[in-house]
């Protein structure tokens, strides 16, 4: 169901119409990738200029239907960047942006939480071989550590922890998240990176994408209802969003996702939020959300005595010290080699005789599945099979 700013359900066959166009124009940014010169720099600014191209023949030119459809319009881009983990689809490259691989089948939820699929990995190792709350403060490379006592053995790699403890390895896999190298990486590796994958990490995009969960005594949908989306009929893809966070961050909030089954989950909806929105949204209180997401229901229901959510809890992705963001995205300015360059295994001389110091994992390292968990999970066996196959040489 598609709710209006106005208090009114949409019109279907409008709201289908609009996002049939705003599909088949992503489905055509594929044709760029590859190309040397493409129309604009981003997906933002090619959709935008094909909409603007399309303005005089949409809704058969009635200006009411044109305008709720480039309200429809412009909630579409807001979607899309919650799925691009982004602030705007404007800082999306549109000549790499074709190289992504949408896994074919369903989405899948795992009953347990995302947890049980790393307590399933964790549980065919020995109790104790992964130690929590360590926090990493520097990975010294390219050097000739040695244990205490232990002159026999020389090492490469010496992982220094916040609490001082010590690790000394052969081989070091790095998966923290991208935000965390954009911020550290400079003190966080001794030697330094390569020039060349320190570009690599600032080039790539890196965003925020929250989720925004709301708890009810009693569901206010029909039971079939799914997703409950959200156009400010106000709003057109071809004029600039307003700037004032504090006023409207929850404007960019694209609607809400019914929870099933609700005898597992209860009575909650929950909402999606991507962008410099999202991030003010992790500064203000539990009370503030609340508040906020109570106005947007009762002004899309047109309901004033809507009763408010009992309970809300959300994610603080930007907030973390350790992610600093949701995912990465493929920014104006750098390319699928890019990814390529930031999973490349250091030292990059493959002649060196102390090979693969430090490999590198994590969704941002996938060249077509970056920012999912299915792109973080094969980059890590990526690297696994990697170790595996010079242990066996």
């Amino acid at each position: 169901v598609t709710y209006g700013s106005s208090g009114k359900v949409l019109n279907p066959k409008a709201v289908r119409e609009a996002r049939d166009l705003f599909y088949a124009l992503l489905a055509s940014t594929r044709a760029f990738q590859g190309s040397k010169e493409p129309p604009w720099p981003s997906v933002g600014q090619y959709v935008r200029a094909e909409i603007a191209r399309t303005v005089p023949t949409m809704a058969g030119g009635q200006e009411d239907a044109r305008r709720l459809q480039l309200a429809v319009l412009a909630a579409c881009l807001k979607l899309e960047c919650c799925i691009s983990g982004t602030h705007s689809m404007d800082l999306v490259g549109l000549e790499p942006f074709g190289e992504y691989v949408s896994l074919p089948g369903l989405d899948c939820t795992f009953p347990g939480g995302y947890s049980s699929l790393a307590e399933r990995l964790l549980s065919d190792l020995p109790e104790g071989t992964v130690l929590f709350n360590k926090a990493v403060r520097t990975i010294q490379w390219q050097g000739s550590f040695r244990e205490e006592g232990d002159d026999a053995r020389v090492f490469p790699v010496r992982v220094e922890c916040e609490d001082g403890d010590v690790f000394l390895a052969d081989h070091v896999i790095i998966t923290v998240p991208l935000g965390f190298l954009k911020e550290h990486h400079q003190e966080f590796f001794q030697p330094p990176l390569p020039e060349r994958k320190a570009q690599a990490i600032r080039s790539l995009g890196f965003g925020t994408n929250n989720k925004i969960f709301l708890e009810f005594e009693q569901p206010f949908w029909e039971p079939e209802q799914q997703l409950l989306e959200v156009v400010w009929e106000d709003e057109s893809p071809l004029e600039e969003p307003n700037a004032d966070l504090e006023a409207n961050w929850f404007k960019k909030l694209i609607g809400f996702v019914v929870l099933q089954p609700p005898e597992q989950h209860g009575h909650v909806l929950c909402g999606f939020i991507a962008g410099k929105e999202s991030e003010h949204m992790e500064t203000l209180s539990d009370a503030e959300v609340l508040s906020a997401m109570t106005r947007v229901l009762r002004t899309m229901t047109g309901n004033p005595n809507l009763p408010a959510p009992r309970s809300v809890l959300r994610s603080r992705w930007h907030s973390a010290p350790y992610t600093r963001g949701s995912y990465s995205y493929v920014a104006v300015g750098s390319s699928g080699d890019d990814i390529d360059v930031l999973a490349q295994p250091l030292p990059e001389d493959p002649r060196d005789p102390r090979p693969l110091q430090l490999l590198f994992a994590g969704e941002a390292t996938h060249r077509t599945f970056y920012s999912t968990t299915h792109g973080a999970l094969l980059s890590g066996w990526r690297e696994a099979e990697r170790l595996n196959q010079l242990f066996q040489a």
